[in-house]
């Protein structure tokens, strides 16, 4: 099946794939298969996985929207980066500076996304994603 992430800046990944497994918004954990039916959902801020074959590619995603229709997966992001794309010193110390904002004030919302992301990209950098 034909696969692409899109950001706002470029489009991160653009080819074939066996299947796709991305987190959504109250549904979880969901893997694409070619044949899968039409879906259209919201997304968490976590990685991407793309597979073909024996390979497989993992992107870090901040939010957006997934679209499988026919045999096509289009992943819509703010922020779409692979590994090679992350500046792992800005990562780090955007998670320092983000923990240190939850520390001083647990109910920040935006100190809680933000923290998030950064675990999210130090996971795809590292190849060891958070849950």
């Amino acid at each position: 099946m034909q696969v692409e992430l899109v950001s706002p800046e470029r489009i991160t990944f653009s080819g074939e794939a066996d299947k796709v497994l991305v987190r959504t918004v109250g549904g979880g954990d969901i893997e694409f298969l070619a044949g899968h039916v039409p879906f259209i959902g919201v997304l968490q801020v976590s990685a991407a996985k793309v597979v073909n074959g024996d390979s497989a590619e993992v992107f870090a995603i901040h939010q957006g929207f997934v679209q499988m229709s026919g045999d096509k997966v289009t992943i819509l992001s703010d922020v779409s980066e692979n590994k090679d794309d992350i500046d792992v010193a800005r990562a780090t110390t955007a998670k320092s500076n983000a923990e240190a904002a939850v520390a001083a004030d647990g109910e920040d919302a935006e100190a809680k996304a933000a923290l998030r992301r950064a675990e999210i990209r130090l996971g795809v950098a590292s190849g060891d994603l958070p849950a």
